[in-house]
């Protein structure tokens, strides 16, 4: 029988410490949070793998490594008063980290079995709300937010989301769907979404993310 405190220990001190994550509070997040909860029971004893983990949606939605996870929450700089929008949320377990860190979060899925899974897992957590629509298309009814995470790829720059976020908010994301891609970190200043890259990372495309084809004669 697998040990998964055990196993959230070295998932911690192998997969997230290692990678410059220095803040306590992830750390204590991930640490406690059962991330086997949030994985179908088959796979629970790969949770803690440094892996993109399937969770559902026809095999192709994915947990992002705990590594890219913890990088990009560190890197949206959550304060404790913050609302955050978790986009493309599967089966929860990132609204659960976050969830330690910030005031609200709304999880936002649009897969149904995911809905269902990330509402049965987050159930007990009463700064999260989770919701289903189009992931393309946000969460209007509870904007502005303070952070916006994409749980996965966008091969499009996520300029979309510039209405849902406060003046001086931050998105990140994995730009790209190929080799090469990076993680991102957008601000909102004014009118204008401009954003930097922080790290190599890369994910599944989230669905509805991906760039149209180029049209060739």
């Amino acid at each position: 029988m697998t040990d998964f405190a055990a196993a959230r220990r070295n998932m911690v001190d192998g997969q997230v410490r290692t990678a410059d994550v220095t803040d306590l509070r992830i750390q204590s997040a991930m640490l406690e949070i059962p991330r086997e909860n949030f994985v179908p029971p088959d796979a629970a004893g790969l949770a803690y793998l440094d892996l993109d983990l399937p969770v559902g949606g026809a095999g192709s939605r994915r947990l992002l490594k705990p590594m890219v996870l913890a990088k990009l929450i560190q890197a949206a700089d959550i304060a404790s008063s913050d609302r955050v929008l978790d986009v493309g949320c599967a089966s929860g377990y990132a609204a659960a980290v976050l969830a330690r860190l910030a005031s609200e979060v709304v999880a936002l899925d649009a897969d149904a079995d995911l809905v269902r899974m990330a509402k049965s897992a987050l159930a007990a957590l009463p700064n999260v709300t989770v919701v289903s629509g189009l992931l393309t298309s946000g969460w209007p009814q509870a904007a502005p937010y303070d952070v916006i995470l994409l749980e996965g790829a966008t091969e499009v720059a996520p300029h979309g989301f510039l209405r849902q976020l406060k003046d001086g908010g931050r998105l990140v994301c994995i730009l790209g769907g190929g080799p090469g891609t990076k993680a991102m970190l957008y601000y909102r200043s004014g009118e204008e979404l401009g954003g930097r890259p922080i790290f190599d990372a890369n994910a599944a495309v989230l669905p509805g993310f991906t760039k149209a084809p180029a049209f060739a004669f």
